[in-house]
């Protein structure tokens, strides 16, 4: 795992090897164990590099090809190089390391940016073709990997992570003011726009040309829709649930490869579990894993479900409580984040990766189970939604004015919170009602703080059209293009890179994601049951009180932190003569919303930690 950047200059002028060298440095985090740059008149690479494969020098990078006319520099893990580099790469080939970044360079010499397509992994790559002065840049189909880029009539430059582009010399630090509804919305902005004026996010399963000044970007891969493969082969439940075992089970395998220490998160929850099951199966010694839990807000901590898997799989099990006073940790957080990110989850996330990194490089963890197998109640609640259409209007208007009454607590399943807002979107649109349920504030709210919205429009955007009256398959689709990349994906690379650690995910793997996509939703989201084919394949593997206990998040307390340790300091941040000078929102809804909260009249702990997080972010990067 490694963090790359570059740079080519269009007019020509020589890039420095120290103006590489200080954008390298930014991103040390990445990788800690080597660095290195490469320049060659107008374009140049840097490489920070965290060893996890071939720990020798020979795996250091920006690396050449044999003639030193092709150079790369490469981020991720390519489980299948080993097969690539012995049957598809030619033997006229030299190899000099046992790397998978010097497979993909070959590769990329025999095929051309078509090798993409044979890659299996996680991955953000830059190719230098000096013989065809091309510059390619490229990212894994599901967006496990970060790359941004900037451009103007100078000069095009890229990186892992926004801040080593913006340490490039000319580079402006000017807020995209346009972006702001949508992150208020979604509590992330959305790909391929980032908070920065001028700066992109390469977006998922694409890749970039850069030549003589002109920019060319094209999708390579996106992610089949659910249902839709009508050649797909009909199975008994019985025989889904043995090829699925197949397919994950051997999407574990790959991902046991590595040449330093290795573990798992465990949270206790389903997705986790079944990893860490079929680690068991295939470590000859207990596999280590780690948990996190919370203080003070008991529905919120799942560590001694954790610990119930743990003494199942005989695991090497590693705990920690995170306390409120985790806020310290907000600075820090923002500043490897690069941007305002209202997923208070990124705190946990972090903290895990650090305790895991005391003991291991690498964790295998439970990202994408829910994406794939309608593991969020939320499916079930648009299903649901079509039957409460049915109900008379007036029927309608008295039940939301009770739920509108209802007093809303901070626990993770608060009765109050959810019915009133499973009632205010039940009888919208399908993309009304989803974004409602996934969004963070509601467009009325998003108007109210900063004068206009606009995530209504933008979220339509995601939808495929689909002949069938299931809303599962759409939404399945929605939101492996949306929350998953921009939010899961984004915290998962941040949080683990901060603390030098490796995150690999096994159902994020694009075979099993193509496989799943064949599996009828009807055995996804079964009455009432979401992952129902995945519950059924570990029947034998773990407890039932794992599989079948109500879906959990990996949520934090943020709201009743609010109410009580952090109550000065929401206000401190929020309410500053700092933020209501900004001018970015309005101080009276500002205003409104915490006092809303500080009462109890409505839950706003969410809503409230994603401005505290554009404060915050603007302090640490525009100030």
């Amino acid at each position: 795992m490694c963090g790359i950047c570059g740079v080519i200059h269009f007019d020509n002028s020589p890039v420095a090897k120290h103006d590489l060298e200080r954008m390298v440095k930014t991103i040390h985090h990445r990788g800690p164990d080597d660095c290195g740059v490469w320049a060659d008149g107008n374009v140049g690479l840097g490489n920070t590099r965290l060893a996890i494969i071939d720990l020798s020098s020979a795996g250091h990078q920006p690396l050449s090809n044999e003639a030193g006319d092709a150079w790369i520099a490469f981020n991720g893990e390519i489980y299948n190089f080993k097969h690539l580099r012995d049957e598809v790469v030619r033997p006229m080939h030299r190899f000099r390391s046992h790397t998978d970044t010097e497979t993909i360079l070959h590769l990329f010499e025999d095929q051309g940016i078509g090798c993409l397509e044979l890659l299996r992994g996680m991955f953000a790559l830059a190719i230098w073709d000096g013989g065809k002065r091309e510059l390619w840049l490229a990212r894994d189909r599901l967006g496990k990997k970060p790359l941004y880029y900037y451009q103007d009539a100078k000069r095009f430059v890229f990186g892992s992570e926004i801040k080593t582009i913006l340490e490039y010399l000319g580079v402006r630090r000017e807020l995209n003011r346009d972006v702001i509804p949508l992150y208020l919305a979604y509590g992330y902005v959305p790909a391929p726009e980032t908070i920065f004026k001028g700066i992109k996010m390469l977006r998922a399963g694409c890749w970039l040309k850069v030549k003589e000044g002109v920019v060319e970007e094209k999708e390579y891969w996106s992610p089949p829709l659910v249902g839709a493969h009508v050649h797909a082969p009909l199975r008994t439940e019985q025989e889904w649930v043995h090829a699925l075992l197949d397919q994950l089970r051997e999407a574990v395998r790959l991902r046991l490869i590595s040449d330093v220490p290795l573990g798992a998160f465990l949270s206790g929850g389903l997705d986790s579990s079944a990893v860490v099951a079929l680690m068991a199966e295939e470590s000859a010694t207990p596999v280590k894993t780690f948990a996190i839990g919370f203080s003070g807000e008991p529905s919120y901590d799942e560590t001694a479900h954790a610990r119930v898997v743990a003494n199942h799989l005989k695991t090497e099990h590693h705990e920690f409580i995170v306390e409120p006073n985790a806020i310290d940790l907000i600075e820090k957080l923002t500043w490897h984040l690069d941007q305002p990110f209202g997923d208070s989850s990124a705190i946990p996330t972090y903290l895990v990766s650090k305790l895991a990194r005391d003991h291991v490089t690498v964790a295998l963890n439970g990202d994408g189970g829910d994406e794939l197998f309608a593991g969020y109640e939320r499916f079930y609640a648009a299903r649901l939604a079509q039957q409460y259409q049915r109900v008379p209007k007036i029927a309608h208007n008295l039940i939301s004015g009770v739920a509108s009454r209802l007093p809303q607590g901070t626990g993770y399943r608060d009765l109050g919170r959810r019915t009133s807002r499973f009632v205010n979107t039940a009888r919208q649109t399908l993309p009304d009602q989803y974004l409602g349920w996934v969004g963070i504030m509601s467009e009325d709210l998003v108007e109210r703080l900063c004068g206009h919205a606009r995530a209504a429009d933008h979220f339509k955007n995601y939808f495929r059209a689909r002949a069938d009256g299931d809303p599962v398959p759409t939404l399945l689709d929605v939101n492996m293009r949306s929350y998953l990349p921009d939010d899961l994906l984004i915290k998962a690379d941040r949080m683990s890179m901060a603390a030098s650690l490796e995150a690999r995910s096994p159902f994020l793997d694009h075979v099993l994601v193509e496989f799943a996509a064949t599996i009828p939703a009807s055995l996804k989201l079964k009455g009432s049951v979401g992952k129902y084919i995945l519950k059924r394949a570990f029947e034998n593997k773990l407890p039932r009180e794992i599989i079948y206990r109500r879906k959990h998040g990996f949520g934090v307390p943020i709201g009743k932190w609010f109410r009580t340790t952090l109550r000065d300091y929401v206000n401190e941040i929020l309410l500053s003569t700092r933020a209501t000078q900004r001018g970015v929102l309005r101080t009276e809804a500002v205003q409104q919303l915490v006092n809303e909260h500080l009462s109890g009249a409505r839950d706003h702990g969410h809503a409230l930690w994603t401005v505290m997080m554009l404060e915050v972010w603007a302090r640490k990067f525009l100030d």
